[in-house]
């Protein structure tokens, strides 16, 4: 039969399976004193950078083939040329000779090449941070990936107050879904007009001084927006010397999925190299004038990953530090203060002291 027994709290509260070293024999000194002080310091910093870098997380970069050739490629466009909308077309055309502004078109829009003050500042800003993005792009890339800020700039401001003589320019703007292969994507004098073999542009009663493809590119991207990625060509402004004068962007996409602890999402990065020739048929230049994007898919595709440590990995992590440090520190305390105490022993006595001891009379013992 069992009976409730009356528990002592005293006796509990004296329960100790740990002997303690008694307080008359713990030696204080000074030695010890500092680097106790020391190692706390110590454990505390390496706590918060051990906590701080659990919190960061790193991204990890791989590179796959690209498998989804079947998908659509959306082209993201926003382009002023300083010609009236009613003396260009544009159009694209890819590998396949498909014409795809026949499925979809952009809107143009006409409008006046001067910017405003406030446009012409929202424009200089653009410019200067995709220049400092370019310059800088492999020190913040991943800050802008982690950060989740898919645009650090807002809409080019509308303008206030219309000038008072005719448009004189044309902004073409819209998104293209197109095939997921190389193509061309132009701007030239003249109306397209479709034909078995492909298309034409009609440029009929226009001579030389009617052409002028100075252009401005407020926007060129591939697939949707998304933090971190840098558009080489946003923010671009050609002033042609010359009328008949034929721009050609060379451009090559990258397909990009991006795992973030945030978000995922599928978008591509692109390098552009740029080139511009005068046409001159006399002496041997010959083209048509105009704005040619020349783009290519890359067959693989970077896959961006954002990792971090799991709460076990900083957990050991954490007494591993902390336990390392405490029996490194206690290690180096014993050997400095076996040092000291030689030192002070051998060279430091007083050799007062050391007579006394030699000539110390040995205590009588009595029966």
């Amino acid at each position: 039969m069992l009976r409730r027994r009356n528990v002592n709290i005293k006796t509990v509260k004296e329960l100790d399976a740990f002997p303690k070293v008694p307080e008359p024999y713990v030696d204080k000194t000074a030695v010890g004193g500092t680097f106790s002080i020391f190692t706390i310091l110590t454990i505390a910093y390496l706590i918060i950078a051990e906590t701080s870098y659990y919190l960061d997380s790193r991204l990890q970069f791989k590179f796959e083939p690209d498998t989804d050739i079947d998908a659509k490629l959306k082209i993201n466009i926003d382009i002023t040329v300083a010609m009236p909308c009613g003396r260009i077309g544009a159009d694209v055309l890819d590998s396949t000779n498909q014409n795809m502004i026949r499925h979809e078109s952009l809107e143009q829009e006409d409008t006046w090449w001067e910017l405003t003050q406030e446009q012409r500042s929202h424009f200089e800003a653009l410019k200067h941070m995709n220049s400092y993005l370019r310059e800088e792009y492999h020190a913040i890339h991943e800050l802008l990936w982690k950060s989740n800020q898919v645009t650090l700039h807002s809409e080019m401001p509308k303008r206030t107050h219309q000038p008072s003589y005719a448009p004189n320019a044309c902004r073409i703007h819209g998104s293209l879904n197109v095939n997921k292969v190389a193509g061309n994507f132009h701007i030239t004098a003249g109306k397209s007009l479709s034909i078995p073999m492909g298309h034409i542009h009609i440029s009929a009663f226009m001579t030389a001084r009617d052409y002028n493809f100075t252009h401005r590119i407020n926007k060129f991207s591939f697939g949707g927006p998304s933090p971190g990625i840098v558009y080489p060509l946003e923010g671009d402004e050609k002033i042609a010397d010359n009328n008949m004068i034929l721009y050609q962007y060379f451009v090559e996409v990258v397909p990009t999925d991006i795992q973030t602890l945030l978000s995922n999402s599928k978008t591509y990065q692109y390098s552009v190299k740029d080139h511009q020739r005068p046409i001159d048929h006399q002496k041997g230049s010959h083209g048509s004038p105009g704005i040619f994007f020349k783009y290519d898919m890359s067959a693989l595709k970077v896959k961006v990953t954002q990792q971090r440590d799991t709460v076990c990995q900083f957990l050991v992590k954490l007494c591993a530090t902390v336990g390392g440090i405490f029996v490194t520190s206690g290690l180096v305390k014993n050997i400095v203060q076996s040092f000291w105490f030689i030192v002070c022993c051998k060279f430091l006595t007083p050799k007062e002291s050391k007579d006394d001891q030699k000539h110390a009379i040995p205590p009588i013992q009595t029966i």
